[in-house]
């Protein structure tokens, strides 16, 4: 998923697949004959109508007590309750012969499943999907795009066999995409059958059909490539390509070395097709980008800001994973103290890495997409009020979770995304003046003590908050300021100084319209249908939040002048300074009032160099700046 804002925060963090153990945490494994793999079959006949087919094929079940067959309830890289099950229907399940088996819906996420003598239970279902995203299955005539939590159930106690999945019955063109391991049998490839060492694996591997288009070349041995489902032409994904090698190029330099894949390879699972959901979702070896906009024109730098996070994902958080989040549950909202790291430091570098391999070609325009909506970010009263960690245990109720209900996140809450990614640009530019290194080097030693030891398809070390603090201190070797950077900005939520942390830089902070009167942040008053509106709540400290004014109120007049679109609005705040008290008339919930509004200045700030503001950066500045934001890649 994406938040709307200049930086482009990418919602997503995938799953590391775990140890050999239940899905569940609350579950112990049961007894499983390892020669016993699972198999699913899944075909499209339906397409057109976002249907599929699936059969899951359970063998030498164990005896004595019903299967427990599962719909996931949450997904790789998703916190909130999703509940899968609800997008399928039509439920059989017989034995190996076809024979009925006693089959109990015994709550809204799964089934029971009696066995026959035989020990083999087959079951099936149609799943509807209709929304390609990271989270969904998207299918129709044109593609599918599957997540897999969302398109297979799985059985209790069998989470550690291995898995086999056949794509069946495919239209000739369509070719499939994943991380799962293809499958050979005697040196010739099985079409449409792949393979996954066991069930977390499975779980964390999208997977994409249709007419795929293939970029592909060698880093080091191992193999990176672009599956690619778009409508534009090849010249743009030639384009396209190019610059996602120089963004590969740049993570590398970051952590010192590529991760190992577990096959050898690593897959951009992308689609770029006009009926697609915006999102971008990692895992292990693999990324699933989503996006309408094609790869041509104005929204392309928009679509790479999305490969470039989920690729910097493929050491931080598929492999530097926290603690909190191995193993992933299914049958429950994950909560992490962590994603301001996980996600907010992979955000800062997501951004970063497009001005290091020269996707934004200036530092002005680094400075305006990346900076300046990060630095806002930190403006609003939720920022201001909990630390990063209180803000990634919200991730359950904020992270594409639906609900009806109003909140008052808008002064409780700010994203972990802009939360850490802000702490990220402190902290760095915090080492680069004052400990001689940089967040690079921190990241390469969180990399080499809990990302680079793997065991099993998993992290043998995970890490903690304490963890991230302590090597911190080695970095900077002063175990003092890494305490105090920790409790006053991770822990708490006290404020940086980004004027003076980015002047060194030759980067100036500045308000981008201090002579402009305002009620209130921009974006909260939205003209419908004639009607000036007050579109979510009016957030603490400002004009309208003092003179009494909340969500849903309509202003009628200001200063004695209708409202009647955003023309008027602006000519009316133009004629004051910011310090002026004007009359406005309003409507709240049903009733019409009256009160006097303080005026305020608008709070907006930008970020731009030095020599947008008309200074002369010193050569000290400009060589900060290049150590900063310049290529490190050889």
């Amino acid at each position: 998923m994406l938040l709307s804002s200049a930086a482009r925060f990418v919602l997503g963090l995938g799953l590391l697949s775990a140890p050999l153990v239940g899905i569940s945490q609350n579950t112990a494994p049961r007894t499983a004959a390892p020669e016993a793999p699972v198999q699913y079959s899944i075909q499209f006949p339906n397409a057109v109508h976002h249907e599929a087919q699936v059969v899951a094929t359970f063998q030498k079940v164990p005896a004595g007590r019903p299967l427990q067959v599962r719909m996931a309830r949450s997904s790789p890289g998703r916190y909130a309750l999703h509940e899968f099950a609800k997008n399928v229907y039509n439920v059989r399940a017989t034995d190996g012969q076809g024979k009925p088996l006693p089959t109990r819906h015994s709550d809204p996420y799964g089934w029971e499943v009696t066995p026959g003598p035989d020990g083999t239970v087959r079951f099936s279902y149609t799943l509807y999907g209709d929304r390609t995203d990271g989270t969904y299955a998207g299918i129709d005539a044109q593609h599918a795009h599957l997540n897999i939590p969302a398109t297979f159930a799985y059985a209790r106690g069998l989470e550690q066999r291995p898995v086999y999945v056949n794509f069946e019955q495919l239209p000739a063109d369509w070719k499939v995409a994943t991380q799962l391991q293809e499958v050979n049998e005697n040196g010739q490839k099985v079409p449409g059958r792949y393979f996954a060492p066991h069930l977390q694996y499975f779980m964390d591997s999208p997977t994409s059909l249709g007419a795929q288009k293939t970029r592909a070349w060698q880093v080091n041995g191992q193999q990176i490539e672009m599956q690619v489902l778009h409508a534009g032409s090849d010249a743009d994904l030639d384009r396209y390509a190019d610059l996602t090698k120089n963004v590969v190029r740049e993570a590398q330099a970051v952590f010192g070395e590529l991760p190992t894949f577990d096959f050898g390879r690593y897959t951009f699972v992308a689609n770029y097709l006009p009926q697609v959901s915006g999102d971008g979702m990692e895992h292990r070896n693999s990324t699933s980008v989503t996006s309408s906009r094609p790869l041509g024109g104005p929204g392309m730098l928009d679509n790479l800001g999305t490969v470039s996070h989920e690729f910097v994902h493929s050491w931080n958080v598929e492999r530097i994973r926290p603690s909190d989040l191995e193993p992933f549950d299914f049958d429950r909202a994950n909560m992490s103290d962590m994603l301001w790291f996980a996600e907010g430091f992979t955000q800062y570098y997501g951004e970063l890495l497009l001005r290091r391999s020269g996707a934004y070609t200036t530092d002005a325009q680094y400075a305006q997409e990346a900076l300046t909506g990060l630095i806002n970010s930190m403006e609003v009263p939720g920022a201001k009020r909990y630390g990063a960690i209180y803000m990634s245990q919200q991730a359950p109720f904020v992270d594409a979770a639906k609900s009806i209900d109003p909140s008052n996140r808008a002064n409780t809450y700010q994203s972990y995304y802009y939360v850490g990614g802000a702490n990220a640009l402190a902290l760095d530019l915090l080492l680069r003046q004052k400990y001689r290194t940089d967040l690079d080097t921190y990241m390469r030693a969180v990399w080499q003590q809990h990302g680079k030891p793997q065991k099993n398809h998993a992290p043998e070390r995970p890490y903690t908050v304490p963890d991230l603090q302590r090597i911190l201190g080695e970095v900077s070797k002063d175990t003092a300021f890494a305490g105090q950077f920790f409790r006053q900005h991770i822990y708490n939520a006290t404020p940086h100084d980004y004027a003076a942390l980015l002047a060194p830089a030759g980067v100036v902070v500045r308000q981008a319209k201090p002579n402009v009167a305002a009620l209130g942040m921009p974006g909260q008053i939205d003209f419908v249908n004639g009607r000036c509106l007050i579109t979510y709540n009016t957030l603490v400290g400002t004009p309208l939040y003092q003179a009494g004014l909340d969500r849903d109120d309509e202003l009628l007049k200001l200063d004695g002048k209708l409202l009647k679109d955003e023309k008027a609005l602006a000519a009316i705040l133009k004629k004051h300074e910011p310090t002026d008290t004007v009359p406005l008339e309003y409507r709240s919930r049903g009733q019409v009032r009256t009160a006097q509004i303080a005026l305020a200045a608008d709070p907006t700030l930008e970020v731009v160099p030095a020599e947008q503001a008309g200074q002369q950066p010193t050569p000290e500045q400009l060589a900060f700046r290049k150590a900063w934001l310049g290529s490190k890649a050889q």
